[in-house]
């Protein structure tokens, strides 16, 4: 997968909520929104730390 294509697959639905129109949606949908969007970061931190741990892993192990 080069660059554009992986651009492309992140940036297709974080564009179409980046453009949401939130005036239409109430308090408790958008305190929903939030609480979802918040779980979707956490989950991406972890993501990244357990590559960075896999990371330090490999290069540990490539290092010897």
């Amino acid at each position: 997968m080069d660059e554009d294509d992986l651009k492309t697959r992140i940036a297709g639905p974080l564009r179409d909520l980046e453009g949401q129109d939130l005036e239409p949606l109430s308090r408790a949908e958008l305190e929903d929104r939030i609480s979802r969007l918040k779980m979707e970061i956490r989950r991406c931190e972890e993501a990244l730390e357990a590559k960075g741990d896999l990371k330090g892993a490999a290069e540990a192990l490539f290092s010897r």
